[in-house]
């Protein structure tokens, strides 16, 4: 009976829970607002509000028997790429995902001024980069073309940890994507991770005032491919 106890005990203290803060970053209207509802609530409308700053979302995972992570998707406006504010949205975030939109290329083009803003802004505690995942975002269109070996150099050249094509609106790739960020991020190692306690105060602060969004007419949808990292 003692032992039992003691097993449970110890099972107990070997349980480990993570808060983890992400942002989800990528120019106006590229579908990252339906990406984090898709994931976080399971559901799509092809009705959203534009985001004016900054919101947020917590998904809770439970990886394992023994590992429970929290999510906090930070979802930042794509007109605040160059914002005196991003640094402040940026601090304590473990990683980040770019999202851009495959039926405008214009939003591809500027994923490296993203990154280089992450990059400038935000790093892990042993002073490296965050790892970054970028989304080929709207791939349930039938009329786009995914050039996937041009992802895959881009992904390389600039130490992205990899793509994925995704449609919020079929749900597609959206899990395996998410997934694929939490494997990382517990690779890394435990002192390149950002203290839960900043987390905790991030997570404290009520969301900006910036309720008062408008509604846009309709999200387009767009391309279907399989990921790649």
């Amino acid at each position: 009976m003692t032992w039992k106890m003691a097993a449970t005990s110890a099972s107990k203290e070997s349980r480990q829970e993570h808060l983890y803060k992400i942002l989800v970053i990528g120019e106006f209207g590229v579908g990252k607002t339906s990406i984090i509802r898709r994931y976080t609530e399971g559901s799509f409308s092809p009705n959203y509000k534009l985001t004016i700053g900054v919101d947020f979302a917590l998904k809770l995972v439970n990886w394992s028997d023994n590992t429970k992570i929290n999510l906090q998707l930070w979802d930042i406006a794509g007109h605040e790429r160059f914002g005196h504010m991003t640094r402040v949205y940026y601090k304590y975030a473990i990683a980040a995902i770019i999202v851009f939109d495959l039926s405008r290329p214009a939003t591809f083009d500027s994923v490296s001024k993203w990154l280089g803003d992450v990059n400038s802004k935000v790093m892990l505690a042993n002073e490296q980069s965050v790892p970054v995942l970028l989304l080929a975002n709207k791939c349930d269109l039938t009329d786009v073309h995914i050039d996937t070996n041009r992802l895959n150099r881009f992904c390389e050249e600039n130490s992205i940890i990899g793509w994925f094509p995704t449609s919020a609106k079929n749900n597609e790739n959206i899990d395996e994507a998410m997934k694929f960020l939490i494997e990382k991020i517990l690779e890394l190692p435990s002192e390149s991770q950002q203290p839960s306690e900043h987390i905790s105060l991030s997570m404290s602060v009520k969301k900006p005032q910036f309720d008062d969004s408008f509604e846009m007419d309709k999200e387009t949808p767009k391309p279907k491919d399989q990921c790649c990292s």
